[in-house]
């Protein structure tokens, strides 16, 4: 009995140790892993406003790409930095607020190592031509700015359209997850000669891009054709920006060709409500690059418009806009741009999606049908003025004032600029948001940006696979070892009894 009992609490101890072995590994080695997150901040400065936009993503990277979100967005207070060209000193420290919140968000053990950059687009494009000494102070003033907070400073530039149309394709396809399929998707997506990736359309102040990948490109415009990859994987897409035809230039461009045929100083033009009016001053409507070609010695200091109204007088103004009559390439866009033809999904953001917002007209996931689209804006243009300000008496007036004609303008860039028809249209999504993230070129710089960050070694666990594999099975081999002894030496087979007759 002495030896058997002994024999007990050897196998007992045995199974215990093992038991333990095997829940303490298994807990070490699933435990979870100390988060490695990376920060970075784009600031968007734009020609009517700035945006500073906080993201972050896991140090370790899937194909060379970080894999980046929005986790903060701040709108700057006034003007877009380019509205600071006669007070430059003013426009770095216009950025101070948001950097603040900035610096709430990102863990201040980060601050050094966060990146912060800062794009401007088409307002300081064309301010750097009318005014190249100022558009450098302003830059000058935003740079000191962002030196002197305690970010990683990386640069504040000028980016070229080209830059903001592909970027914002970039984050289109990234946030719709484009870029990355598995399974039966990939093996179908590779059956085709065109990946499934979607087009942008990007509408800002000062200019608008159109961007898209083509099957159909040819060596006719190669300033129009960009290269990428990500994720592993190669595109070729087609781009171009259009400066001066965002939609305040447009109409900073519509009326300065109405101006051509004036006979006073009243204007009555049908892309403002009935009962609406506005005072312009010429003197400073001519010194704008966009218009700057249009000026006219007038026998008036101030223009009176006076809205109508009027829908369809409204487009066939705003079409005026689009030259067609000369194309040197097989097909073109207007002004003697090349266009190939419109492929696939278009995601149409900024103020593509803001205008038809407002109008409510931005239905998912079924879009609205042209003609729904039309007869929508042409009443809401045929409003009184007096009506409109009372039913949205929330809204700025001139950003109310020119909801009319943003929104036939939308429409004749569209249809008459790009080509887009009552079969194509529904193709259009209007997008704000995709996911958390704001649908903009900003994310897709930073994904770019990644690309530059060097790889790090992911934090591993303790054991390798095959060790930890290794150590289960030969822990399990020895709790069954064990078990299977015990129950040898309780109940001995009839063929290992001895001295039984």
């Amino acid at each position: 009995m002495s030896s058997t009992r002994t024999i007990l609490l050897i196998l007992g101890f045995l199974s215990t140790l093992a038991v333990i072995a095997l829940i303490a590994v298994a807990v070490t080695q699933n435990q979870p892993l100390p988060k490695n997150i990376k920060y970075g901040i784009v600031l968007d400065a734009g020609s009517s406003h700035t945006n500073l936009y906080v993201y972050e993503w896991p140090a370790e990277k899937e194909n060379d790409t970080g894999v980046v979100k929005q986790v903060e967005v701040c709108k700057v207070e006034g003007p877009g930095i380019s509205g600071y060209s006669h007070a430059t000193e003013k426009a770095g420290p216009s950025l101070a607020q948001c950097l603040q919140q900035a610096k709430e968000v990102i863990p201040s053990a980060q601050h050094k190592e966060t990146p912060v950059y800062l794009g401007a687009t088409a307002g300081m494009r064309l301010l750097r031509l009318q005014n190249e000494s100022a558009a450098d102070k302003v830059l000058s003033s935003v740079g000191n700015t962002l030196r002197s907070a305690p970010f990683n400073f990386q640069g504040a530039r000028i980016i070229t359209g080209q830059e903001e149309g592909a970027y914002g394709w970039i984050t289109i396809n990234y946030l719709l997850g484009n870029f990355k399929q598995s399974g039966w998707k990939k093996l179908l997506h590779s059956l085709k000669s065109l990946s499934e990736t979607s087009g942008a359309l990007d509408l800002g102040g000062a200019s608008t891009q159109i961007t898209f990948e083509s099957k159909d490109l040819t060596s006719e415009s190669p300033e129009n054709q960009l290269y990428f990859r990500l994720y592993g994987k190669d595109y070729q897409v087609y781009t171009h920006s259009f400066l001066c035809y965002g939609k305040d230039q447009a109409l900073q461009q519509k009326l300065a060709r109405d101006l051509q045929t004036v006979e006073n100083s009243n204007l009555f033009d049908p892309c403002f409500h009935k009962g609406y009016e506005r005072t312009i001053n010429i003197s400073d409507f001519f010194k704008n690059p966009c218009t700057s070609d249009k000026k006219k010695q007038l026998p008036f200091s101030q223009l009176y418009i006076k809205g109508e109204g009027d829908y369809q007088k409204c487009r066939e103004s705003i079409q005026k806009l689009f030259n067609k009559s000369n194309c040197p390439y097989s097909s073109c866009s207007f002004n003697g741009i090349y266009l190939p033809p419109l492929q696939g999904d278009f995601g149409a953001f900024s103020a593509f999606y803001f205008v038809m917002n407002f109008l409510n007209l931005t239905s998912e996931p079924n879009p609205l049908a042209l003609n729904k689209v039309i007869s929508t804006i042409e009443s809401f243009c045929a409003q009184p003025w007096q009506e409109v300000k009372t039913a949205y008496h929330h809204i700025k007036e001139k950003y109310l004032s020119e909801y009319c004609f943003s929104g036939a303008y939308i429409l004749s860039l569209l249809e008459n600029g790009y080509g887009f028809t009552e079969d194509n249209w529904q193709m259009i999504h209007f997008l704000g948001k995709i996911g958390s993230s704001d649908a903009g070129w900003t994310l897709g710089y930073m994904l770019n940006l990644t690309n530059m960050i060097p790889a790090e070694q992911p934090a591993g666990p303790p054991l390798s696979h095959g060790s930890y594999v290794g150590l289960m099975v030969l822990c399990s081999l020895v709790l069954v070892s064990v078990l299977l002894f015990a129950w040898l030496l309780f109940h001995k087979p009839k063929c290992l009894q001895k001295g039984i007759v």
